[in-house]
């Protein structure tokens, strides 16, 4: 596949278009195939999929291991859970081979009736949610197959702290039921909230206590992020200033997603023989922003008007400390009742992020955005 601009936004594309995270990788892989779970925990956007599936491409395990990557960020209840995770295993399966995903197949016997069969005789997941009738009963299925699988499996559950806000209220002991019983298969529970999976794997009244290794990540170191940039608009007969690079690691402090998305746009915005400098930048910005714009203008519409208050309070602030101060509130024309209710609302939305006592806009391209309507 050729590739047009080699700066990834969405997904994992190979080894050459990642940085770095040469420590972070051998570690978490080491940890798993010396029979590891591993609990990864960073704020989102910073790369955590992409570090699992790099991992998940090493020749170690990728010749040796059935791979299998779950998000469950959107999901509500277990048997959505269920659901999305057949689902995946279903489809990472699939280019395996016959004798791969038929094991899987047939161990489903509460959902067979409903997976099809393409023309060339390959299964396809097309039932709905409602089609999991009794999801315990299919999670039990799905364990027996990572049990019998002809290989050994790691599974990574992406926002893994989203079972914590399950209804059923039981679903962390019934995992930890299912997966202490696991020889077959390794765990990677990853997660952005670092509050609510450190209560999932560090409090001793949670069924996850103390079950796994824990792991962190940080930002990617600046000068590996300048030599990777730097190559990469090389081999496209471009370049780049140490200094660009620099400045734009610097605004969006490291966060990967954020700088890849800038680097991007710059590299669009850069002709072939041409240096990109820290002026262009600024265009960059504006032209993401300019993108998001009808999507941004939806999700504002969408708010009650005092979460929008004091959305733009925080924003305004950058990093907000002490919300329900006097001096916070009476240089935005708040409420302390206003702002409790409504930070509750806008944290469940994802529309801010709380961490450490400091409370801010989640969406970085979001914030400009905001500040200029």
């Amino acid at each position: 596949m050729a590739v047009i601009n080699p700066f990834v936004t969405q997904g994992y594309l190979s080894p050459h278009y990642f940085c770095d995270r040469v420590e972070e990788t051998k570690y978490l892989t080491d940890l798993i195939m010396n029979g590891n779970n591993v609990a990864l925990i960073s704020p989102r956007r910073l790369g955590k999929t992409g570090l699992i599936s790099h991992c998940f491409g090493q020749p170690s395990v990728k010749n040796n291991y059935y791979t299998f990557i779950v998000d469950i960020y959107a999901t509500k209840n277990l048997q959505e859970l269920v659901f999305y995770l057949g689902k995946s295993i279903l489809g990472a399966l699939k280019p395996q081979g016959r004798k791969a995903w038929e094991r899987f197949v047939n161990a489903l016997g509460s959902l067979r009736s409903s997976i099809s069969f393409d023309i060339n005789g390959l299964p396809e997941w097309g039932l709905g949610v409602g089609d999991v009738k009794v999801p315990q009963t299919t999670l039990d299925e799905i364990f027996m197959y990572l049990e019998q699988a002809d290989k050994p499996c790691i599974v990574a559950i992406d926002e893994f702290q989203a079972v914590a806000d399950y209804p059923e209220g039981n679903v962390e002991a019934i995992l930890r039921t299912h997966i202490q019983r696991c020889r077959n298969t390794r765990f990677v529970y990853a997660g952005s909230h670092r509050h609510m999976m450190a209560e999932i794997f560090a409090s001793p009244a949670r069924p996850f206590y103390q079950s796994t290794s824990m792991m962190s990540l940080m930002p990617i170191d600046i000068e590996r992020y300048v030599e990777f940039a730097q190559s990469l608009f090389r081999e496209y007969h471009k370049d780049i200033s140490e200094e660009t690079i620099r400045e734009v690691y610097r605004r969006y402090e490291g966060v990967t997603w954020y700088v890849q998305t800038i680097l991007n746009a710059l590299f669009t915005l850069t002709e072939s023989g041409s240096q990109c400098l820290p002026e262009t930048i600024g265009t960059a910005v504006r032209q993401i922003i300019t993108q998001q714009s009808f999507t941004y203008s939806a999700l504002l519409y969408q708010l009650p008007p005092k979460q929008k208050e004091v959305l733009m309070a925080i924003c305004k602030e950058g990093k907000a400390t002490n919300i329900t101060s006097r001096t916070f509130l009476q240089r935005h024309h708040l409420t302390a009742s206003t702002v409790q209710g409504a930070v509750k609302g806008l944290l469940e939305k994802d529309f801010i992020t709380h961490d450490l006592g400091t409370y801010s806009v989640y969406d970085k391209f979001f914030a400009l955005w905001l500040l200029q309507q």
